[in-house]
């Protein structure tokens, strides 16, 4: 069963960032900011700095977190692939909110919030950006939510050098909320850990 929920977290996490994130211009800061100002900046393409970054931060993850992390990060990682995938013969389901770009911020925030939180919940990662606030907040003991925000934050701070402010802005209120909805996820009600040990 929760390999089930961490599926269905990485769906809405997928459907997300396929109806809103790619046809808004609407960013996260983390793994996928970074690899956005390595290409401004050095050319190099996100396909690999992408996986480079994604595979340091699962590395740092497995070493603080244990292999409970590392199975369902696996099983998380291909049902998002799998979902985008599916999702992408499709037509957008949603209406194009690029017109409205804080509404795309706020219900992009959302989406990412919900779906990373659910996969955070059972103890796995969507991504290096998960990996590595999951990291930050057991090694400093920091609220989770106050975790993904420090790591967005830097990096937007860093995307200033070649992205306009406004759009920066939007960014920064998406980050924002979703940080703050993976953490209230993470509260919602205590559950046991049993299935991650080991």
């Amino acid at each position: 069963m929760p390999y089930l929920v961490a599926v269905l977290g990485a769906f809405i996490l997928a459907f997300g960032l396929y109806n809103i994130h790619s046809r808004c211009d609407v960013t996260e800061g983390g793994v996928l900011g970074m690899t956005l100002l390595l290409h401004h900046w050095f050319g190099i393409s996100p396909a690999v700095s992408g996986f480079v970054l994604d595979m340091s931060c699962y590395l740092v993850g497995f070493k603080y977190l244990g292999r409970g992390f590392a199975r369902f990060s696996i099983v998380a990682s291909i049902a998002f692939s799998l979902s985008y995938s599916l999702l992408e013969r499709f037509p957008p389901l949603l209406p194009d909110f690029s017109a409205q770009p804080l509404l795309a911020a706020v219900l992009g925030g959302l989406f990412v919030g919900v779906g990373v939180g659910i996969v955070v919940r059972q103890g796995g990662a969507c991504g290096g950006d998960d990996a590595l606030a999951m990291t930050i907040s057991k090694v400093a003991r920091l609220d989770i939510s106050r975790a993904y925000l420090f790591t967005d934050l830097v990096v937007l701070a860093l995307s200033l050098s070649y992205i306009a402010p406004l759009k920066i802005l939007y960014s920064l209120v998406t980050v924002t909320i979703s940080s703050f909805t993976i953490g209230r996820i993470q509260k919602i009600a205590p559950r046991s850990a049993e299935h991650l040990e080991g």
